[in-house]
């Protein structure tokens, strides 16, 4: 198994220790987080984010337990039976005993008095290891401590399990679990708690005002819960939101502390355990194996994905691994969808049919690809696939033009990774009406502005529509608003009229060619004629017939083809820019675009393409040239004047940064693929291909989020990682890339 392992000149300070996090998931939306020290720095941290109507509504309800570990003055003397012990006893009454040491574990960042403190528990911190779940281990005096953190995959439970080894004297361990009930993305204030109580031996239960249907349960297997005025973590500090430009401030709350008695010389087992269950669900007491059992079920989970995908190479069985994070059920659907980034952002329609491929077919999840697609397939509306899922569970958001486009790439490699009997049928039936409707509606004209013209290329956008995935739109003020024809849009739509070409042969065995308006059977080849320079306002045709003229018929395969080659031929006309040797990003604008992106790409690395090898390679050679950073290509060229080289600082600045410099991750697949493609797979260049992802291998390990890549990295030096810190379409598009153009030819 894949596992991450630091030590202490990993987190030799306190800054440097924070600067490396941690994420896991539970397959219904939920999840948690920290940095690897365990200190929380950002507001989207805890040791259960619960998805309340999954994969959607997520609030922060456990936010970390706080350990310290006191060390009594002498040996008590008296019974060897702990039920018995003196201190027990003690520690029963609310005494504390003499101690001779006192090791507070807690590790933390807050504000008093104007001034940023830091309790530095790290100091005690020997290792650290992610492998699907957390590991901590302490070292304080005579004392070892284990501190092991899992979610229950498919609940919102965590689990956490104490191995304390003491090879000293009496000691005892002190439990601070510190709650909330807030949504992820906000923070807390005192004033913010309002919640009842409940108390029964070892289940703290907690039921929120907001929402008295729900209870938070907090049980641990053995314990003593303190009997005093509940407290508040006030001030809580946490550095990613300072360096954001807000206050950065938490608060959370503490009704009971809870310690446990170490005898001397002893090894002890201990679970703790955190869910969300309805008010009125009974629920029963935990044993010292609970949380154990609920690792050990982790860990066998997690062998489960290795073995599914049965790649069995270390790079690609580490995607795998970060894979998993993002494929989580929806409840609205009863299938599986894809989160698209960690820790904020829900399920979005483009975001996971570009990562489609790489997080369900390259990791053998068949069942898993076929449920995403029919998710999205129920949720189709004018033939646009929604752009993205609310996390207030609010109506599906519809302004993409690529969504719609990027299924058709999905449904296309689903079908190139199973072509069995099954998978056509299961295409041919639940599928294929929705592609055709998508024609139908692209064709036709839909919502947005997004209409075929006359030259059978794809006008997109109008106003103050935000409608590809350059879409930062502040009230009025709209980033990049590439109005008119985008050069991936149009790439996207010749791929679909090819698929559509060989489905509607396939499943429909049409032998029917549209000419002059009429249906005639033909076997004759398509040809292009009659197209102006301009392709705007004159008579345009496919053997005969005009685009817009084909909107009017059933489509059969040859009108694909027709449709297809008329649109290769306009492609090929306006977006090839011969000074620069690559492809305008925009034409037929509002006004001439002369911003140069990373779009171009896609027009190589589709399946079904348009450009010449000689035009494909100069694009590559660009893009590589000007584009690519390590981890993913810039989103403009350094030497436009609207570029920002570093996305950081408050959201106006970074919203002016996000697709004007700032280099995306999961652009690199589609480099990858192209650059695979136009060297002709050869050694030399698959070795170029494994050097080109030698930052990729790096990051996994170091700045950012264990084991995963982050969504954006900055355009400059030292391209540090930002945005959500785990990317669906980073891990999928790499892991594809890889897998597809990489591996094979090792």
């Amino acid at each position: 198994m894949i596992n991450y392992h630091y030590e202490k000149d990993a987190f030799s300070t306190f800054q440097e220790g924070i600067r490396r996090e941690w994420a896991l998931t539970n397959g219904i939306g939920g999840y948690a987080g920290s940095s690897l020290i365990g200190a929380h720095n950002r507001t989207h941290q805890g040791y259960l984010i619960a998805s309340l109507h999954p994969p959607i509504e997520r609030y922060l309800v456990f936010s970390k337990i706080n350990e310290s570990l006191s060390v009594f003055a002498a040996e008590s003397t008296g019974s060897s039976d702990e039920k018995f012990h003196p201190i027990t006893d003690t520690l029963k009454k609310g005494s504390v005993p003499a101690v001779s040491a006192v090791y507070n574990l807690e590790t933390s960042q807050h504000k008093k008095n104007g001034e940023t403190c830091y309790t530095q528990g790290q100091e005690y911190l020997v290792s650290f290891s992610y492998d699907g779940s957390v590991h901590y281990t302490y070292q304080a005096g005579d004392i070892t401590m284990k501190k092991h953190i899992c979610l229950k995959h498919g609940a919102n439970v965590c689990a956490i399990a104490y191995e304390i080894e003491n090879n000293g004297p009496d000691a005892s361990l002190t439990l601070v679990p510190l709650f909330n009930f807030r949504e992820h993305s906000a923070s807390s204030r005192p004033e913010d708690f309002h919640f009842r109580t409940s108390l029964i031996d070892n289940s703290l239960c907690l039921i929120p005002e907001s929402h008295p249907d729900t209870a938070i349960l907090f049980q641990t297997s053995e314990g003593i819960f303190s009997d005093h005025t509940p407290m508040f973590d006030i001030d809580m500090q946490l550095q990613t939101e300072v360096d954001l430009e807000t206050d950065g401030l938490d608060c959370h709350y503490c009704p009971h502390e809870v310690t446990v008695f170490l005898p001397a010389k002893s090894h002890k087992q201990i679970s703790v355990l955190c869910s969300v269950i309805a008010a009125d669900e009974t629920f029963t007491d935990i044993t010292a194996d609970t949380a154990f059992d609920i690792l050990k079920e982790r860990e066998k989970y997690t062998k489960s994905l290795y073995e599914t995908a049965g790649i069995h190479d270390d790079f690609a069985d580490r995607l795998v691994l970060a894979a998993d994070q993002f494929l989580c059920d929806r409840a609205s659907t009863g299938y599986k969808t894809v989160l698209a980034g960690l820790p904020w952002f829900t399920d979005w329609g483009r975001d996971t049919m570009i990562a489609f491929t790489g997080l369900t077919l390259c990791t053998g999840r068949r069942k898993d690809a076929e449920e995403i697609l029919l998710t999205f397939s129920k949720y189709i509306r004018h033939g646009i696939v929604p752009n993205m899922f609310p996390d207030d569970n609010a109506a599906p958001l519809y302004n993409t033009a690529d969504a719609s486009l990027w299924y058709f790439y999905a449904v296309w490699q689903y079908l190139q990774y199973y072509p069995d009997t099954a998978a056509n049928a299961f295409v041919q039936e639940n599928i294929y009406p929705h592609l055709k409707e998508i024609i139908s509606a692209y064709k036709n004209g839909t919502d947005f502005s997004i209409y075929m013209e006359e030259d059978g290329l794809i006008h997109a956008g109008s106003g103050l529509d935000q409608i590809t995935w350059m879409d930062v739109r502040v009230g009025d003020w709209v980033a990049t608003p590439r109005h008119g024809k985008p050069v991936e849009i149009n790439a996207l739509w010749y791929n679909a009229l090819k698929v559509m070409e060989e489905l509607a042969r396939r499943y429909e065995g049409d032998d029917v060619l549209v000419t002059g308006g009429s249906a005639t059977s033909s076997s004759s080849e398509v040809s292009v004629t009659g197209v102006s320079a301009t392709g705007l306002g004159s008579h345009v045709s496919v053997t005969g017939v005009s685009a817009t003229g084909l909107g009017s018929h059933v489509m059969t395969s040859h009108n694909y083809a027709a449709l297809a080659e008329l649109v290769k031929a306009s492609f090929c006309r306006k977006f090839w820019w011969e000074e620069k040797g690559c492809l305008y990003d925009v034409v037929d604008g509002d006004e001439p675009d002369d911003h140069l992106r990373p779009n171009q790409i896609y027009a190589v690395s589709l399946p079904f393409t348009m450009l010449s090898k000689e035009q494909e390679a100069k694009i590559v050679a660009f893009v590589k040239k000007y584009l690519y950073i390590g981890c993913g290509l810039r989103s403009l060229t350094s030497d436009h004047a609207d570029y920002h080289g570093i996305y950081c600082g408050s959201l106006p600045k970074r919203d002016a940064a996000y697709h004007q410099g700032t280099a995306w991750g999961f652009l690199l697949g589609g480099f990858l693929s192209a650059y695979a493609k136009v060297h002709d797979h050869s050694l030399e260049c698959t070795k170029e291909l494994l050097s080109l992802l030698g930052p990729v291998r790096h990051h996994l390990t170091d700045n950012g989020c264990i084991g995963s890549i982050s969504e954006i990295f900055d355009g400059d030096a030292p391209h540090n990682p930002r945005g959500c810190y785990a990317q669906a379409w980073s891990v999928g598009e790499t892991l594809r890339a890889y897998m597809q153009d990489v591996l094979p030819y090792m």
